[in-house]
């Protein structure tokens, strides 16, 4: 009901009641898991910048083609020249093609996060049935999906190309599944400490820089390290360096259990004990991104 009042008149009192039908809602109550669902598949569109302006699809779907270009070029010249082996292995791709990932997660860590923080849209979140944790696993799970998507159709591009030009059914399956593994590893990684740096970073601009500056010192660092310990005889330590790197992590790992070949100076990737580390690395560092995230939004969201 509303009460609309007209200025008195000679004619008396001018108030009229009007019945605008206001009533409450009485459908069906989605709860915690749709509104999650929800938040993760939007977020996932907005990776690729669905749904969203022209403007936004550009970079997303330029660096989804610069991935997919070279594994295509790969393919053709592998069935032109009838050739038994790709020339990069499953597991060498996302590392030779780094800088690619780490500009898409420069670009669409903050995209997920930061505007929300910069303009203080989380409590809204919040005040549906949704809670500090199903707001993180969705971008989490939203942001690490976009990045498997990502790594991974380069892969299938080289895949289908590898059975096309009759290689190998059951060599290349088990590499293109280890291949798989190894992507699925560094999309959560990635996914985790691009999600944590812009969650401090609500200003994408500065989001971006710092993403490219965590990902790409690092490993200019570590590698240089690496390079420095090696020509110095110091083998044994390459493998221990190569901790402190997102990327030289992922290396190792795939190096020591999922047969690829070590991108480490001198090809001296982790041993068995050392690949164990390495996969403790990898996890730890997730399972810490995600609780990080976590307490940064108990904060926020108050």
């Amino acid at each position: 009901m509303a009460v609309e009042h007209h200025p008195a008149t000679p004619t008396g009192d001018q108030s009229r009641i009007h019945d605008i039908g206001y009533r409450g809602y009485d459908g069906p109550r989605l709860g915690r898991s749709y509104a999650r669902r929800s938040l993760y598949s939007q977020s996932l569109r907005g990776a690729y910048g669905l749904g969203r302006s022209v403007k936004s699809k550009v970079l997303p779907m330029l660096l989804f083609a610069v991935m997919c270009v070279p594994a295509a070029i790969m393919v053709a010249v592998a069935v032109v020249t009838k050739a038994h082996e790709l020339p990069v292995a499953y597991t060498r791709y996302a590392i030779v093609t780094q800088a690619v990932i780490s500009l898409y997660v420069a670009s669409q860590a903050p995209q997920a996060v930061s505007r929300d923080l910069r303009f203080k849209t989380v409590p809204l979140y919040f005040s549906r049935p949704i809670e500090t944790a199903d707001y993180v696993r969705a971008k989490f799970a939203a942001l690490a999906s976009a990045l498997f998507i990502l790594t991974g159709a380069p892969l299938l591009v080289m895949y289908v190309g590898a059975l096309l030009s009759k290689m190998d059914f059951a060599h290349q399956t088990k590499e293109f599944a280890q291949g798989l593994v190894s992507v699925a590893l560094l999309s959560l990684l990635f996914a985790g400490i691009g999600l944590v740096i812009a969650a401090f970073t609500p200003r994408r601009g500065f989001g971006i820089a710092a993403v490219i500056a965590v990902l790409t010192i690092s490993y200019g660092a570590v590698s240089t390290l690496q390079a420095i310990a090696d020509t110095q005889g110091s083998s044994s330590a390459v493998p221990w360096i190569g901790l402190f790197s997102p990327i030289t992590l992922i290396d190792g790992v795939q190096s020591a259990f999922l047969g690829g070949s070590s991108a480490y100076p001198g090809g001296s990737g982790p041993t068995g004990g050392q690949g164990v580390v390495h996969v403790l690395f990898v996890l730890g560092l997730i399972a810490a991104c995600y609780g990080i995230l976590v307490r940064r939004y108990r904060k926020v969201g108050l």
